[in-house]
């Protein structure tokens, strides 16, 4: 005769779901509208706290956070300049009051990126895309990098851009920084692995938002027959995949540039 297994069995631990971010605090930069707003909302879905952050637009900034809190999700809206460092602070500071410390960083705030020969460009505006790319997280990553420690947990996402592997042409001052970034990123993955702290970078294509509603068409119609993939991203893409390299499935990838672009890089 068999014997029936006794109902005080233990039941095998389950894993835990699939990119869940549960009980994390994320602060997404220049995430009113547009990429940004596709990243906030997808940490929001997934179970994060969000500081959504926005610069100068602050009506779109509400009606984004208006919409965010509409589904549910928990965070916090607010006014920073990702370059000054006292901005930064104050920010982490009122964040880490009403959410709790921030563990996942998503660099994604920018400037204008006006495409035109070298001999067009000024050194300030060099700078003003060095500030942005590579101050910015600096300043960032500092602000919020001894919580990270302590915990020995943290994410750093820095959002670049497919223009550093293509060579874009007539973009130089745009492109040097996000080469720059990737530099930074890379370099900081490794100083900071041994603390449970990942830093990646996330490349998206061209993937149209409000900014590029009066890009002309024909210039359109140009990248997008281009794309492997054949057909355009959408700003859910790159969402998908800050949730997942914030996740803990993600603990093991470091140091990484994740082309988000259908293809377009693959050589």
């Amino acid at each position: 005769m068999s014997k029936t297994k006794s109902s005080s069995a233990k039941t095998p631990p389950q894993p835990a779901p699939a990119f869940r971010l549960d009980g994390r605090v994320a602060l997404v930069t220049g995430s009113s509208k547009g990429l940004g707003k596709a990243m906030a909302m997808a940490l929001g879905a997934a179970g994060a706290k969000v500081v959504i952050n926005y610069a100068n637009s602050r009506a779109a900034a509400e009606a984004t956070f208006r919409e965010f809190t509409a589904r549910g999700y928990s965070g916090l809206l607010a006014q920073a300049d990702v370059t000054n460092q006292e901005s930064i602070e104050a920010m982490i500071a009122q964040a880490t009051k009403k959410l709790g410390p921030v563990d996942i960083v998503v660099c994604n705030a920018t400037c204008a990126q006006p495409q035109k020969p070298i001999e067009q460009y000024d050194w300030a505006f060099y700078q003003s895309m060095l500030d942005f790319f590579i101050k910015s997280p600096y300043l960032l990553t500092r602000a919020t990098l001894a919580h990270m420690k302590a915990q020995r947990w943290g994410r750093i996402i820095n959002i670049g851009s497919e223009v550093f592997q293509r060579g874009v042409p007539n973009f130089s001052a745009y492109v040097a920084a996000k080469g720059g970034q990737n530099g930074w990123t890379r370099s900081m993955a490794t100083e900071l692995a041994p603390f449970g702290i990942t830093v990646n970078m996330i490349s998206p294509g061209w993937i149209p938002v409000e900014r590029h509603a009066n890009d002309p068409q024909s210039v359109k119609d140009g990248y997008r027959a281009l794309i492997p993939a054949a057909r355009w991203g959408v700003p859910e893409d790159v969402g998908g995949a800050v949730v997942f390299l914030a996740s803990e499935q993600a603990s093991f990838v470091t140091g990484q540039n994740l082309a988000v672009n259908g293809g377009m890089t693959v050589a």
